[in-house]
């Protein structure tokens, strides 16, 4: 006697051995014993053989006509016997009984289990809906392969169109869309993004690496929701001045500006003048909300997302040729010895007389040219003045500097300007220290130092950069951080530095703006009625908020730079360019700040020039190919005599920079070897409309 059997959601069947109360002992056709307890038993049947019963019950259970069974079935539960009998019209034989109920088990939209070998036909509508589903389904998945082969083929499907970025960077992994362009890319070895560029999805890398970083950062968009301006603030004071800026031609948010006033007493009185957006925005406000989501204007080559709306930004910039509001911070000198005889800090309109530019500028005010009185330009007097009184507020800090025991501040910097349009990027190299950069970043030092000893003075915390005394190792200890009291900087070489020049970009600046007009209207009492009060925890939430947006955004910036000096070795067919040794296997291009690791670089001088081969590059992952073509002689001399002519191998390395940071790049990686540097401080107290991201030593 044989036996038909459940056991783990299968059906077998087998010999009959032994029956010993509830069980039975059945020997498979493979001559394995198991056993089966008598509720899984399903069917006892002399004949056929048991695999011969399974394959004639597999076919009969192929030709069931389902729809037809399910209407036999009726409404009530039964067994399969019963049903296989009014289905065949006779007593069912053993390979009909078990194909009609493997016909059973697998319909389950047709007919619910509801024990071993019991079933019920689903209801009508129950039975509708599951065909729809499953007809749905089939159509998916026949979309789906649709998707697949016009993906294959590098087309784009029209249904890609409208999310084509959301599959890429925050996709539904559920739907067949995800699913098409994840198995495409699988066949075609490669990633999402690459075939999403090939098929037209994304019109470029640049696009790419745009669009990646709007999902993160600006998932629902850039644009401003509508709003109303505040009116600029009249009732103020006009000052007796004609203030200046100075800024890189593209510069649109114009924070600063400078006036210098021959008091007839025969002193000086130096004017810096910050845009002041604080008068007319309060804290808690509409605008308020929007520039704390956004903490800082993003910058990008050729490109930049402001902080605040474009309106409000064109209300209150220092623009030429109007009275502006501004915070002004008046300090009084004696020019025979430049000593600083008293400061001033008001609110008041400030006469913008000039916006002067870099790019028209800097040729001509050059440390020969101020020294010799050469040159004709706007305000060359004014300039030649602020020129003696900032060497000597740089020398002061840079003894300040030295009596933290920091060596002095390095000045051999490069700057690196892009410029692009329609497509076609400049990269322009400009060193620091030059008299107008320095200018400005010198006076805008003076300015957030004074105005956070202002702070400090009447007890209303503020936003600080405090550098130095940190806990931990050197780098740790030289990091700069951001805090809510009066620290030193001692990288600046400065007993307090708060970011207070550039309230129409930064949020920290605002918030610093806030609080020195408190200090100048209320006086002793500004503790009590400043919008942030001491200890206030909200003002610790700015700090970290800003901490995190203001790194991010610099990643961005860092990552659209390598894109940009990408597109500028294509556009120029850089093949074989020179580079600068950094340190250990790390190296820049002279010519764009573009900075390669070569692992397994022989062991070179920094600063020490190399000639290198190109190989390839890439802008999706931004990713360079090179090999050293060239030593100078005596370098090649001195190494070939270290590694011997067996070694001349190592002259070779691949360069694959994926996330590596700019090695010569701010504060941190300074610090990182050992001495931290004020110069990306310094360039960002300039309040250029480009962070430093692409300095260079």
């Amino acid at each position: 006697m044989n036996l038909l059997f459940e056991e783990s959601g299968d059906f077998k069947a087998g010999s009959i051995m032994t029956q010993q109360g509830e069980s039975y002992q059945v020997e498979m056709a493979s001559g394995k014993r198991t056993k089966v307890k008598s509720r899984d038993a399903l069917l006892q049947f002399a004949s056929p053989a048991p695999q011969e019963l399974l394959e004639q019950a597999q076919a009969i259970a192929a030709e069931v006509d389902l729809d037809f069974l399910w209407e036999v079935a009726g409404e009530e539960e039964f067994g399969f016997t019963e049903l296989a009998a009014e289905y065949f019209g006779h007593a069912p034989l053993p390979p009909e009984a078990a194909g009609l109920l493997l016909c059973l088990h697998h319909a389950p939209i047709y007919f619910y289990k509801k024990g071993r070998g019991r079933y019920k036909a689903a209801p009508q509508a129950s039975l509708q809906a599951a065909l729809a589903g499953l007809e749905k389904k089939k159509q998916q998945l026949l979309a789906q392969a649709a998707y697949v082969e016009e993906l294959k083929a590098h087309k784009l499907p029209e249904a890609f169109r409208p999310i084509a970025l959301q599959l890429l960077f925050k996709p539904d992994k559920n739907g067949i869309e995800y699913k098409a362009l994840d198995a495409a890319a699988k066949e075609l070895q490669t990633t999402p993004q690459r075939l999403m560029l090939a098929a037209g999805g994304v019109a470029s890398p640049k696009d790419l690496h745009y669009a990646r970083f709007l999902h993160e950062f600006f998932p629902r968009g850039t644009g401003f929701p509508a709003i109303d301006i505040p009116a600029p603030t009249t009732d103020l004071p006009t000052a007796d001045v004609q203030a200046f800026s100075i800024d890189d031609v593209t510069t649109t948010e114009i924070d600063d500006a400078l006036s210098v006033t021959r008091l007839a007493d025969g002193k000086l009185r130096v004017g810096i003048h910050i845009a002041a957006p604080g008068l007319a925005i309060k804290r808690g406000d509409a605008i308020d909300a929007m520039a704390r989501a956004r903490m800082s204007t993003v910058y990008m080559p050729g490109e930049k997302i402001t902080m605040l709306p474009d309106d409000l930004v064109a209300t209150y910039t220092l623009d030429a040729g109007a009275a502006r509001p501004a915070l002004s911070l008046y300090a009084t000198l004696d020019p025979a010895s430049w000593e600083v005889l008293a400061t001033e800090t008001r609110a008041e309109l400030v006469p913008i007389a000039a916006n002067l530019r870099h790019n028209d500028l800097d040729d001509l005010v050059t440390e020969e040219a101020l020294a010799e009185n050469r040159g004709d330009y706007p305000h060359k007097d004014e300039i030649a003045l602020l020129w003696q009184w900032v060497q000597l507020l740089e020398q002061g800090r840079m003894a300040k500097r030295e009596a933290f025991g920091l060596r002095p501040e390095q000045n051999n910097r490069v700057d690196f300007n892009f410029y692009v349009e329609n497509d076609v990027v400049s990269i322009v190299r400009r060193r620091r220290g030059a008299p107008l950069d320095k200018i400005v970043a010198e006076l805008m030092i003076f300015a957030n130092s004074t105005w956070g000893k202002l702070m400090a003075d009447h007890g209303v915390p503020g936003i600080y950069r405090a550098q130095g005394g940190g806990a931990g190792g050197w780098a740790a200890k030289m990091q700069v951080r951001m805090v809510t009291h009066a620290a030193p900087h001692q990288g600046l070489g400065v007993d307090q530095y708060a970011w207070s020049t550039s309230p129409l970009r930064r949020y920290t600046d605002l918030v610093n703006q806030w609080q020195i007009l408190a200090c100048i209207e209320h006086g002793v009492t500004a503790p009590l009625v400043a919008p942030f009060k001491p200890r206030d925890a909200d003002l610790f939430a700015i700090v970290s908020g800003f901490d995190a947006a203001y790194s991010g955004y610099a990643d961005f910036q860092s990552t659209m730079e390598r894109y940009w000096c990408l597109r500028w070795l294509a556009q120029e067919n850089a093949r074989t360019v020179e580079a600068v040794v950094l340190k250990d296997e790390i190296l820049r291009l002279v010519d764009i700040p573009l900075v390669l690791r070569m692992p397994g670089l022989p062991q070179l001088a920094r600063g020490l020039q190399v000639k290198l081969d190109l190989l390839r590059w890439d802008e999706v992952d931004l990713s360079v190919e090179a090999r050293l073509l060239e030593v100078p002689a005596a370098a090649a001399q001195a190494l070939a005599t270290d590694l011997g002519e067996d070694d001349e191998e190592l002259l070779e390395g691949m360069a694959a920079l994926g996330s590596e940071e700019d090695a010569s790049s701010d504060e941190a990686t300074d610090a990182g070897e050992g001495e931290p540097d004020a110069a990306a401080e310094t360039e960002a107290a300039a309040d250029g409309e480009n962070p430093p991201a692409a300095a260079a030593q």
